[in-house]
């Protein structure tokens, strides 16, 4: 008795259709993938999967083992050498993109194709990892397409037909699976992070930073993606008060501007009407919670900080919603502690002397009067031939020095970081304060929309009985950047400012996107309560969600399986058009015989129909050869056959 357990069956050929379709469902995955691939590895595959599709072409067979693993080596030891790792998301996607390719090098056999489709399907899933908007989750949509056809066109006894034809009734699966899809999404328990995330030290990390040096803002001003949108309740504030703090700086060491280290028990602040908005924040791979100018509380699961900034619980890795009420006129902490005053007031030893002279004059020149020792360094920036760039000329070890008395040029960190020295040189206790200002309102979705190009920074200047006052020494030198915005301000080094209707069309866009993000990709715990409560769903555990998707699951699946059992099976579509004509001749007097071959009947019915021989030995010709000819019937020789059975019209026979 031999042992079968393990014993594999003999796999039949893999036809050239089906091997074509896998091609280009991995060809699809590399396309998806090829953003954040390096470029070499995208090249070498690419070409990998053309000599293999040329090849298998030729002339069919597997490659060689002692080919297979030193390839499957190599690629292992260029995402190390490139990654300096295997793990993390940027050399996952590689690794799986280059063992997918290499797996088309052993597939020769249908098996071989369905495990290739399955993990062109997962890599493919992977891709949402990188980007989870729009335009990204609806290409990693369609790239099923070729997937699906794939494995319909690995179903036996299938006729070729054109590739259109081939993906139109994958389309079509996939627009059934929806529902399915949907139900999922509405009633899968929500997760606090993604389920397949993967470690990653630079995930989302864009925009603003917890610290400042000159230069650094620069390329955060050219970014034009969105930061933040924010909804209103009432009325939007002008747009000279459109400050969102994030991140405030104490510590300055002659080059870099630092937080001091968190403290608890936000600062005071007496304030006036709040108004109330929400945030759809981007994700940004930090803690920090843009806040309109100075927010009253903290939203759930963040902390209000000493200086009012707002932290959240962990990361923000994926776009946050969030909720808050800020005041527009305050008095933020009029009471200063001494240590706050000394570290509001501390200079580095040894870094710009003429700065800290042109402050102590102004101190001397003006007395007690802090108004306007303010005031001259707003005038000296206004009238100082300065200027507003976004590509200033480099600072040396003095930068605040070279700023003032030498390149006079820069952007709003420039301005800040020097405005700020000059009043803690005149005994001024200042700060620095980064964030955003200003943002696009946009009309049809009615809300704010803030880019990253909208990064500012400013000072805030404490003042007897006053507390904590914003000023904006950037306004002096460019008043359009804080009245008009960025894009004002930037309009000779943004790409996208001239061309004014393309920035239309990109917020209207953004619209959608809005939607989506809100809809779709923040469709929380909060929110899915939220729509299941009116249809009589209160409880919303991990457990009642179960039971319902698995109701919901039963249900599609009954219904499937129903609609499979009524679908009548393919018809023989040559059988279909041969009675067809047999009917046809049955009218006009030549009905079959029970035990009658096609041959003979078609003669019996050229004999009796005279003056239609010549179509009706067409027609037995090629019925004859659909039927005996092919192991399979040729397409065109089928659609032939049913087309001529069609046009036939015998002529009725009197006797």
């Amino acid at each position: 008795m031999r042992w079968r357990l393990f014993r594999q069956k003999p796999q039949p050929p893999l036809e050239q259709r089906p091997f074509d379709l896998l091609c280009l469902t991995i060809a699809v995955v590399l396309g998806v993938h090829a953003p954040h691939l390096p470029w070499w590895l995208t090249v070498a595959s690419a070409g990998t999967l053309w000599l293999r599709w040329w090849q298998r072409r030729q002339r069919t067979g597997r490659a060689p083992a002692y080919l297979k693993l030193p390839l499957v080596a190599l690629l292992a030891a260029a995402v190390v050498f490139h990654y300096d790792t295997l793990f993390g998301r940027e050399p996952g996607a590689a690794m799986v993109s280059g063992l997918l390719v290499l797996k088309l090098l052993e597939t020769e056999a249908p098996r071989d194709a369905r495990v290739g489709v399955g993990f062109a399907c997962f890599a493919l899933m992977s891709a949402l990892l990188f980007d989870q908007g729009l335009l990204a989750t609806l290409f990693v949509a369609l790239g099923l397409l070729p997937a699906i056809a794939t494995l319909r066109a690995l179903q036996p006894a299938r006729p070729q037909t054109t590739l259109p034809r081939e993906l139109l009734p994958a389309l079509g699966l996939l627009g059934v699976s929806l529902p399915l899809a949907l139900v999922a999404f509405v009633f899968v328990p929500r997760l606090s992070s993604p389920l397949w995330g993967a470690p990653n030290p630079t995930q989302s990390k864009s925009g603003l930073s917890s610290d400042m040096s000159p230069g650094d803002f620069s390329q955060v001003l050219l970014d034009d993606r969105p930061a933040m949108r924010v909804s209103f309740d009432d009325a939007p504030p002008p747009n000279a008060q459109r400050y969102f703090r994030a991140f405030v700086l104490w510590n300055y060491d002659g080059r870099t501007w630092r937080e001091k280290t968190p403290e608890s028990s936000p600062a005071p602040a007496e304030h006036g009407p709040v108004a109330h908005y929400t945030i759809s924040l981007e994700a940004t791979g930090q803690r920090v919670l843009p806040a309109l100018d100075v927010p009253i509380e903290a939203p759930a699961n963040a902390q209000l900080g000493r200086d009012r900034e707002l932290r959240a619980d962990r990361p923000v890795n994926d776009p946050l919603v969030y909720r808050l009420g800020s005041a527009l006129s305050y008095h933020l902490q009029t009471q200063l502690g001494d240590l706050d005053r000394r570290r509001a007031l501390r200079l580095p030893p040894g870094f710009d002397p003429r700065t800290r002279a042109l402050g102590e004059h102004w101190r001397m020149q003006y007395g007690a009067n802090d108004a306007a020792i303010i005031q001259a360094a707003m005038n000296l920036f206004h009238n100082g031939g300065f200027s507003y760039t976004l590509g200033p000329a480099p600072l040396g070890s003095n930068a605040i020095d070279d700023f003032l008395f030498g390149t006079h040029e820069g952007f709003c960190e420039h301005y800040a970081s020097s405005f700020t020295v000059l009043m803690r040189a005149a005994g001024i206790p200042a700060r620095v304060v980064t964030g955003y200002q200003g943002g696009y309102w946009n009309t049809l979705g009615n809300y704010l929309l803030v880019r990253q190009s909208d990064a500012h920074a400013w000072s805030e200047v404490w003042l007897p009985g006053r507390g904590w006052v914003r000023f904006d020494p950037t306004a002096a030198v460019r008043p359009e950047r804080v009245n008009q915005g960025s894009a004002a301000a930037n309009a000779t080094t943004a790409d996208w400012a001239p061309n004014r209707w393309m920035l239309e069309w990109r917020n209207h866009w953004d619209v959608v996107n809005q939607w989506w993000n809100q809809g779709v990709i923040g469709f929380d715990t909060l929110r899915q309560h939220g729509l299941l409560t009116p249809f009589g769903v209160h409880d919303t555990s991990v457990g009642t969600l179960a039971v319902l998707l698995g109701v919901g699951g039963s249900l599609f699946a009954i219904l499937g399986l129903s609609w499979a059992l009524w679908k009548r099976p393919e018809t023989d579509q040559a059988r279909a058009a041969m009675q067809l004509l047999e009917k046809r001749l049955a009218a006009a007097g030549v009905a079959r015989r029970p035990s009658e071959g096609p041959q003979h009947y078609f003669s019996r019915a050229a004999r009796t129909l005279p003056g239609q021989r010549d179509e009706l030995e067409h027609l037995m010709r090629t019925y004859l050869e659909l039927r005996y000819a092919h192991e399979e019937p040729p397409a065109d020789l089928l659609k032939n056959f049913r087309q001529a059975a069609r046009d036939f019209r015998p002529r009725r026979v009197f006797k």
